[in-house]
């Protein structure tokens, strides 16, 4: 019997590898095995490899290929800014950060505060954006740190990074982005934003799980938060993953070449997902802001009946319930919560999320497979 794949929608969650990304990698799985410390040979190869990678990780998002350090992945490199920044800061220690960001910055900025360190966390307005003026009347003399998320992985809200910058600068601090979500849907480039660190996951991107990379502005440095040798200049020790770094630098030599015309077309599919579910939804409603968001992220309340009901009974997508990283929980989101949204219409928020796999046979496909599951739960 033939088992039909579910029309994938959780691409805010992680994302297929691109077949152009395996086909890199698998040289330095199955040939290319040198340390790209050694010397000889075999060590320059995949040095040579890695410096590739990082002139393409750095090419996307307008950096120098000096300024890239690879991490584990986007948890990794936040926590390398946030705890790697404090530490090189004498005399400063308050953090300013929002009510809406992902544990991989939300933790390691409680830890800070476990350590006594103050952190203000802002809150956000019904569309899910920090006010300007709320960062700027939050910086003093003692801040180091400001980090925001550059799009929220829930509702796709982008986030006015660029706007706050100056502010943040004029105070004498550091500015940081965790920019998982938007690297490779919309244009970033670090000089327009202004910031000094800036957070890629390669998983979000159409390349492997467990690497990522931290970009450190010339000038803004960091002490590691791992002790080891000296690789990635002594910031972030441990031998470099080699076939995932390879693979995430030229996901993002396909992002800065395709971007535009592909961010474009999922757009299109998105809006037009919402407007079928619309039509045939009465009291649908939208979280999130209506056009400062990514172009493949839809957050929809299907009113009176509970995402996670809604999405087992619908196996013909897969789907998330706010966040994966909190999915199969009846808990609202924290996110929905923060910009006023009702726990009750929270519980009822579902996430989709679409993609370069996406066509739009898949979105009329599930449009109507929503609405069918909605209106049998509603009786």
């Amino acid at each position: 019997m033939t088992t039909i794949n579910p029309i994938y929608l959780d691409y805010n969650a992680t994302t297929p590898l691109l077949p152009e990304v395996v086909d890199a990698m698998l040289p330095y799985l199955r040939e290319h095995f040198g340390n790209p410390s050694s010397s000889h040979m075999y060590g320059r190869q995949t040095h040579d490899a890695v410096e590739k990678a990082r002139f393409q990780v750095a090419a996307l998002i307008g950096a120098t290929p000096s300024e890239i350090v690879f991490t584990s992945g986007g948890t990794e490199a936040n926590n390398l800014a946030i705890q790697g920044a404090v530490q090189l800061r004498p005399g400063k220690n308050h953090v300013v950060t929002s009510v809406i960001e992902h544990p991989a910055t939300a933790r390691p900025c409680q830890f800070l505060e476990q350590q006594g360190l103050p952190v203000t966390w802002l809150g956000v307005d019904e569309t899910g954006r920090v006010k300007e003026k709320d960062v700027s009347a939050a910086l003093d003399d003692r801040t180091f740190l400001v980090t925001l998320m550059h799009a929220n992985n829930e509702t796709g809200t982008l986030q006015p990074i660029a706007e706050v910058a100056n502010a943040v600068h004029e105070a004498g601090a550091l500015l940081h982005t965790d920019a998982a979500q938007s690297i490779g849907k919309v244009e970033v480039k670090v000089n327009e934003l202004g910031v000094d660190f800036l957070s890629i996951a390669g998983h979000k991107l159409y390349a492997p799980k467990g690497v990522g990379a931290l970009y450190i502005r010339y000038g803004a440095m960091v002490s590691p938060v791992l002790r080891g040798a000296g690789h990635e200049r002594g910031i972030r020790p441990g031998t470099e993953n080699v076939a995932s770094i390879v693979g995430l630098g030229v996901a993002c030599e396909i992002a800065g070449r395709t971007m535009k015309d592909e961010s474009g077309r999922i757009k299109k599919l998105r809006d037009h997902l919402f407007a079928l579910l619309q039509k045939d939804i009465h009291g649908i409603r939208l979280n999130g802001h209506p056009q400062e968001r990514l172009p493949n992220t839809l957050n929809v309340q299907f009113p009176g009946v509970s995402a996670s009901t809604l999405l087992a009974n619908t196996p013909q997508i897969a789907a998330s319930g706010g966040s994966a990283c909190h999915s199969g929980s009846e808990k609202p989101s924290a996110v929905l919560l923060a910009q006023g949204v009702t726990p009750e219409a929270a519980i009822t928020s579902v996430r989709l999320s679409l993609g370069r796999l996406t066509t739009e046979g898949d979105v009329q496909l599930a449009a109507a497979a929503l609405t069918t599951s909605w209106r049998q739960l509603k009786g």
